[in-house]
């Protein structure tokens, strides 16, 4: 069985890769963008520029919640909470990554149902004619790593609440 430290250092692995991938979608994104812009300055613009920028940005987004969190470099009220007690901080910090991680398995969980629900449809972006579930898939699995990553830290709080 895995020991819940090597548990955490191959979540954090995980979503460092997560991560890399969502930097490669960014710079990938950044430059269609400007050769688009310099395409129309030549009457020439990429067809779907708009759609695959739109979808780039969605993988951007979902694959790097997890590392982000990882980081603690979500938007957090530190300011308040670090008055608190240790033990206060604790719970506070527990409670969080609980409600967290169950919001984002909901949110995980319907985007599996809505992507399977436009793959049967057989949905499709307007102008490349691209399909859009893959796309929702994505955002399925960032959510999916978020909540895995939430719930080490609810694990960790729940730990460090023991120590004392």
């Amino acid at each position: 069985m895995i020991s819940f430290v090597r548990f955490e250092k191959l979540v954090v692995q995980i979503a460092g890769k997560m991560n890399w991938i969502a930097a490669a979608a960014l710079l990938f994104m950044m430059m269609l963008t400007v050769a688009d812009v310099f395409g129309r300055l030549f009457k020439s613009p990429i067809p779907g520029t708009f759609e695959i920028v739109g979808f780039t940005g969605s993988t951007v987004i979902a694959f790097a919640l997890a590392f982000t969190s990882v980081e603690k470099g979500h938007i957090a009220v530190a300011i308040l909470v670090m008055k608190l007690p240790w033990l206060a901080r604790v719970i506070i910090n527990a409670v969080n990554a609980l409600v967290a991680f169950v919001l984002f398995a909901v949110i995980s969980w319907q985007c599996v149902e809505f992507a399977r629900s436009i793959a049967s449809s057989a949905e499709v972006s307007p102008t490349l004619q691209l399909p859009v579930y893959p796309f929702v898939y994505g955002i399925a699995a960032g959510c999916a790593l978020l909540c895995i990553v939430l719930f080490v830290e609810f694990i960790r709080q729940l730990r460090g609440a023991e120590i004392e």
